[in-house]
């Protein structure tokens, strides 16, 4: 995604990055992204377990080792940092940082309520740092050329009324496709993670779990739904109907966004891949993105364009750039962004609408 307005010319020097964490998804995505990146310096990486986190600091050959993130929050070379952690543990992680004036690039989801989702949003604005959520499906070249196709078709009118948003998740294997390129470990436990007056106060402790499973998964495609419609006002997010299984994740979602109404359809399943797309339908045409198998580098992602009339046809366009990743594009943008001091294309705000729309959607399916 491009940087957008309100920007100032970047500088050169690279953005001195601390991270916090270095399990899987650490070492399998964001740090060799952002180690591969120009635009950054890695200086410091906090980790709770120090066998492990000496290990992952020497093969990134990043100099200093925190044993907590509130200890790097404290190096005052520090410019930004990265999070991945604990869905519930990372959000609090990350106000810390926010408060000490960092910049801060955390994986999703932001919250796992609205209460905590405010709490991050009000250290932001104490700390004076800056926070961007990891919706990497904002930085697919796919998604990216569906969004320009349906505001295209809306501005000119060409292709009548839009009708309908379609958002598919049935998953599968979310690891399919990765290289297997050893990830580093270590015999030290993982400390417990407190959830206590993390979660809503309405949730049973019989659907905690299912929550953060459901929440986890689809604060995915309710934000890629908001991002192609270019939907940004609350008063504009209407949940409409909730019909999920005992499983807490097989179902329907019913969603009015902008106007447009929206469905959200899940499962997990035994699918050897993934199965997950993306669907925009006009009077006279639509818009169809496949999502790519989360790990394979480049994605390689496909989309769909019908345009219907007396000379009907289907395209195939290929995004560019070709060789995209999604991961390493969202890593790039963060850098960007804070070089430049550009707005970030996914910034708390606006996950803070996830949030909220997600915890209607589990109320309504506890309720039922």
């Amino acid at each position: 995604m491009p940087i957008e307005g309100g920007a100032s010319p970047a500088r050169e020097k690279p953005v001195k990055l601390g991270y916090v964490g270095c399990g899987f998804i650490a070492q399998h995505i964001h740090l060799p992204n952002f180690a591969s990146l120009p635009e950054c310096d890695f200086v410091a990486l906090a980790e709770v377990r120090p066998k492990l986190g000496k290990a992952v600091a020497d093969h990134y050959r990043i100099p200093r080792v925190y044993a907590s993130h509130m200890e790097l929050a404290a190096d005052p070379e520090i410019e930004a940092v990265a999070v991945s952690a604990d869905y519930a543990l990372q959000g609090a992680i990350a106000a810390d940082l926010l408060r000490a004036g960092k910049d801060v690039f955390m994986e999703k989801p932001m919250a796992v309520s609205v209460k905590q989702a405010e709490t991050i949003l009000a250290a932001e604005a104490e700390g004076g740092g800056r926070l961007m959520v990891g919706y990497m499906k904002r930085f697919d070249p796919a998604n990216l050329l569906m969004r320009e196709t349906v505001r295209g078709w809306r501005e000119s009118g060409d292709k009548g009324r839009l009708l309908y948003l379609r958002a598919h998740g049935f998953c599968g294997n979310w690891t399919a496709g990765r290289d297997r390129t050893t990830i580093l470990s270590s015999d030290e436990p993982m400390p417990p993670v407190p959830r206590e007056g993390l979660l809503p106060d309405w949730v049973p402790e019989s659907f905690a779990g299912k929550y953060i499973g459901y929440l986890q998964q689809y604060t995915h495609n309710i934000n890629l739904a908001m991002f192609v419609l270019d939907v940004t006002d609350p008063a504009e997010m209407v949940v409409k109907a909730v019909e999920l299984d005992e499983d807490g994740m097989t179902g329907v979602v019913v969603l009015e966004l902008g106007g447009t109404r929206v469905t959200v359809e899940s499962a997990q399943t035994k699918f050897h891949a993934w199965e997950e797309h993306t669907q925009v339908y006009f009077e006279g045409g639509w818009v169809h993105a496949w999502s790519p198998t989360l790990f394979a580098n480049p994605g390689n992602p496909r989309i769909e364009i019908y345009e219907g009339g007396e000379n009907a046809s289907y395209r195939y366009p290929i995004p560019q750039p070709i060789a995209a990743w999604h991961f390493r594009e969202e890593a790039r943008h963060f850098l960007e962004a804070v070089r430049s001091r550009a707005p970030f294309g996914s910034p708390g705000s606006i996950a803070f609408n996830d949030a909220k729309l997600l915890e209607d959607i589990y109320r309504r399916h506890v309720a039922a």
